[in-house]
């Protein structure tokens, strides 16, 4: 059993490169470094002779249709249909549509990119390099005496880019035509020359619609003249320019001049020479970008050698604890940087091309939810915050999906959003989304674990779980049950599979059990000594138990006869064990054991990274460390990521994807640190191949800060209680109560693992 001691003495900070690097340009977009403040984005080339600064923003949406598509009106025709399924007609939910075609949400795109072409030798062909330095967000590049920082502000949320060199003779333009631009948008430039500097102004008009953006670029040079050139400025000799970049989506007309005014004032003082403009610029960034990325550090004892590598040949080394280590504080860079306005999407908040894959959405039935696995344990709120900001601006959306769906009061979420609407509108036959009722629940976890980090409970959070309480007091209290008195969640989907005998609207699937019996007792959790509660709990207790199969598997449909399809990238069915607690080891061994046993026999399907990482975060959560170690090495192993250290959706860094890139960090927390509000568990399923390391300012959900540093022989962990309560230690020798004081530092010795 471990040794229990009183306080801690303070231990050495030990620090490694929190950033990476390369030697070359970018080439590729799906290459260039990333800066981001969770509203405005840059992908950054960093080519002296051709220097480029691609711009996002998070509201850069595309019409397509989808701004007008409302949810179906299926409410008269919902009891005929569950009828039908409990009947035995297994195909009844095909033709549960309004015969509408499968429409997708507004496709994300980028803007335009910034672009500075040098017509003058900028330095020497050797001695390039450029970096991302994950503690300040800022990119730089340097060949011979030119340099180009670049960083994206979150106190003032402007893309700052500065340049120097003896002599910097080049073109600024604003260019929207990036890979697949469409033909007919309408493009305006302005530029315009004043004492202040250069201002450029790009304003682009989405075909057959009233929704433009306009891009605005101020240009402050030092040295040398500038003078107008076509669509942009020409400057000759100078030694510095500071660029201040702006995009904003509008409906009408923007006032440019009041963008520019703002812009100007971004400038501390037009005295100071512009590097010092840079630096106040910064630092005012630091004080929030800086402050949130320390707060979690993993230090595996890497080799120093590996450690100096660049980014493009430490991937080529997937065993490496260096490349473990480089890719958990890139995950947690880039998932912070994605975080503000919204939660990340798809890509984060990146792309270099107008076509992106599955329209860029916010895809709730997987992928947002894996990618925020980690907003509590690695002291992120930020990323909760962003999430809660996507999920209150869309609620009267989502209470329309319940009235026009399902005939019900509370709200359903939609399995995808574009960010503007949260209705039901993409579904198709193969994939009847609009069935899906564990979206809201999801959703809503990582606002409950948040609060529980914290101990307060969120008043916003609270009233969200009451209205998802109250769909199911409509969607279940239909008079339609099992022979054994038991409620039915009939149509019930598990995304986005089907049973082997059956169709893909069916009943009982695992995952809405799981939500919906998650959902009341915690909506009751929040709402203590009211009615609602006592009636909200009464109805998870009729809800059916979970079925365990033939093969000693969960089903993934609790409902008798309806047969599981393994070989699937979802892994929807064990929802109640990860991000949920109602199966583990501890509590329901029983039903643990039935879940360890789905896992064994799922497939991968087509080798998507949510699915191996999701499969990652299971077998954590069951102490399945040689399975956890699999699913990271199938990813690893894949070339998955990109010398941007971003990833992909499939293998041979097919289709650029953040589900990759921000779910790691969740995973490795995962293997070494688990907690409930009453239990912490230490080293649960660490993979052999990291023997030794330190995890630092993990936040527990009972209100613990903690550290943990271990080798092959013991481990420590460090507590820093925020509230006084008692929780359940389980290790590796055993299980004991741990009494916590608040503000009293706790120091745990493990002995042999």
């Amino acid at each position: 059993m471990p040794e229990v001691r009183g306080s801690a003495d303070p231990s050495p900070t030990t620090t490694h490169h929190h950033g990476t690097w390369e030697p070359a340009p970018a080439v590729r977009w799906e290459d260039a470094y990333l800066s981001g403040n969770g509203r405005h984005g840059a992908l950054v080339f960093g080519d002296p002779d051709d220097d480029r600064v691609i711009v996002t923003h998070h509201t850069l949406v595309r019409p397509n249709g989808a701004e007008r598509a409302r949810p179906p009106r299926l409410a008269a025709e919902l009891p005929a249909l569950q009828d039908r399924l409990l009947a035995g007609d297994l195909t009844a939910a095909e033709d549960f549509t309004d015969g509408r075609p499968l429409q997708w949400v507004q496709p994300f795109h980028p803007a335009f990119q910034t672009r500075l072409r040098s017509r003058s030798a900028v330095g020497a062909e050797r001695g390039y390099r450029r970096s991302v330095d994950f503690t300040t967000g800022e990119t730089t590049a340097h060949r011979g005496d030119w340099r180009s920082r670049v960083f994206v502000s979150r106190a003032d949320d402007v893309i700052v880019q500065h340049v120097t060199a003896s002599d910097l003779t080049l073109d600024l333009t604003q260019e929207h035509q990036l890979p697949g631009a469409p033909a007919r948008l309408t493009v305006g430039h302005g530029t315009l020359l004043t004492p202040d500097g250069a201002l450029l102004n790009l304003r682009v008009r989405y075909p057959d619609s009233d929704r433009s953006y306009t891009g605005v670029t101020l240009a402050v040079v030092t040295g040398g003249t500038t003078r107008l050139a076509p669509t942009g400025v020409r400057i000759t000799g100078a030694t510095d320019v500071l660029l201040l970049t702006r995009v904003r989506r509008h409906t009408g007309e923007l006032d440019v001049a009041a963008e520019t005014r703002a812009l100007r004032a971004l400038l501390p003082d037009e005295r100071h020479e512009h590097r010092h403009s840079y630096d106040t610029l910064l630092d005012r960034h630091l004080a929030l970008h800086r402050t949130a990325y320390d707060r979690v550090t993993l230090d595996l004892q890497a080799d120093a050698t590996e450690r100096a590598l660049p980014g493009s040949e430490l991937l080529k080394q997937p065993r490496s604890p260096a490349l473990l280590e480089r890719l958990f504080a890139a995950g947690r860079y880039h998932l912070l940087s994605a975080s503000g306005l919204l939660p990340p999407r798809l890509t984060g908040l990146w792309t270099g091309d107008w076509n992106t894959a599955w329209s860029g959405a916010f895809t709730n039935d997987a992928n947002l939810n894996l990618q925020t696995a980690s907003a509590a344990s690695a002291a992120l709120p930020e990323v909760t915050d962003a999430l809660a900001s996507l999920i209150h601006r869309q609620f009267d959306d989502w209470r329309e999906n319940a009235r026009a769906v399902f005939g019900a009061r509370g709200v359903v979420a939609p399995a995808h959003s574009d960010g503007e609407s949260g209705l039901s509108y993409h579904f198709s036959r193969e994939y009847p989304l609009h069935l899906w009722t564990t979206g809201a629940d999801w959703l809503l976890k990582p606002l409950v674990d948040h609060d529980e980090t914290r101990g307060e409970r969120d008043p916003r959070t609270a009233a969200a779980l009451a209205e998802v309480a109250l769909f199911y007091e409509d969607f279940l209290t239909s008079n339609r049950t099992d022979p054994d008195g038991q409620l039915v969640l009939v149509p019930s989907y598990s995304p986005e599979n089907r049973p082997a005998n059956g169709s893909w609207g069916a009943i009982n699937a695992a995952m809405d059990l799981s939500a919906a019996r998650h959902a009341l007792h915690t909506a009751a959790y929040y709402h203590p000594g009211t009615p609602e509660a006592d009636r909200w709990r009464a109805l998870a207790h009729r809800l059916p138990p979970h079925r365990v199969n033939a093969d000693g598997a969960l089903a993934e449909w609790a409902w008798p006869g309806l047969e599981d399809t393994y070989d699937h990238r979802h892994l929807s069915h064990l929802y109640g064990v990860w991000p949920l607690d109602e199966i583990n080891p501890y509590d329901t061994p029983e039903l643990a054991r039935a879940a360890h046993r789905a896992l064994q026999l799922r497939g991968a399907e087509n080798d998507s990274a949510h699915g191996h990482l999701h499969h990652a975060l299971v077998a954590a959560r069951l102490r399945d460390g040689e399975r956890v170690a699999h699913a990271l090495g199938q990813v690893l192993d894949g070339d998955f990521f990109h010398a941007s250290l971003m990833s992909a959706h499939y293998p041979n860094r097919d289709v650029y994807n953040a589900d990759a890139a921000h779910t790691l960090p969740g995973v490795l927390i995962e293997t070494l640190v688990q907690s409930t509000p009453d239990r912490l568990v230490l080293l649960p399923a660490l993979p052999a191949a990291y023997p030794q390391g330190q995890l630092t300012g993990v936040r527990t959900r009972f209100g613990a800060e903690l550290d943990l540093t271990w080798t092959p022989d013991t481990a420590v962990a460090v507590l820093r209680p925020s509230r006084t309560h008692r929780v359940e230690l389980r290790t590796s020798s055993g299980t004991q109560p741990l009494e916590l004081v608040a503000g009293e530092d706790r120091v745990l010795t493990l002995g042999a693992r």
